[in-house]
């Protein structure tokens, strides 16, 4: 999806969130987008916040672990119009079932996975390990 330069990469970013504006179904194109990108191995601390890229820093590294995805997700709604007033929170749940970490966006009602879906919050085998409701807000 990046495979420009960093100013190249912004306009393609900046493309995705003027249309994201008027979009029918901005979740499903957000999802597309990202999930389009290649998922790297964990590059940053899920429960560190010191070691998560702004926005701009992200783009510059060009580099996108599961968690990265979902800052990025986060970071595309968060810098419209649109979405510039919703609240935004990231939950990080355990699936013992599946024995893996999800990362879970939540904006205003709705909570998100980085899968393309919208999803409950919680099931019988997802335990919450930790919530970020204050996130820095960008616009």
């Amino acid at each position: 999806m990046f495979n420009g330069n960093f100013y190249e990469n912004i306009k393609l970013w900046l493309s995705l969130r003027n249309r994201l504006e008027q979009d029918e179904d901005p979740y499903k194109s957000v999802f597309n987008f990202w999930n389009t990108v290649p998922t790297s191995k964990m590059s940053i601390d899920p429960y560190n916040r010191d070691t998560w890229p702004d926005p701009w820093e992200m783009i510059q590294e060009n580099d996108y672990c599961e968690f990265k995805k979902l800052l990025a997700i986060s970071y595309t709604l968060q810098l419209t119009d649109r979405f510039s007033r919703s609240d935004f929170g990231i939950h990080i749940t355990l699936d013992r079932d599946k024995s893996r970490y999800l990362y879970l966006l939540s904006v205003d009602n709705k909570t998100i996975s980085i899968y393309n879906n919208i999803v409950g919050f919680m099931n019988a085998s997802t335990e919450s390990q930790v919530q970020y409701s204050e996130l820095s807000q960008y616009s």
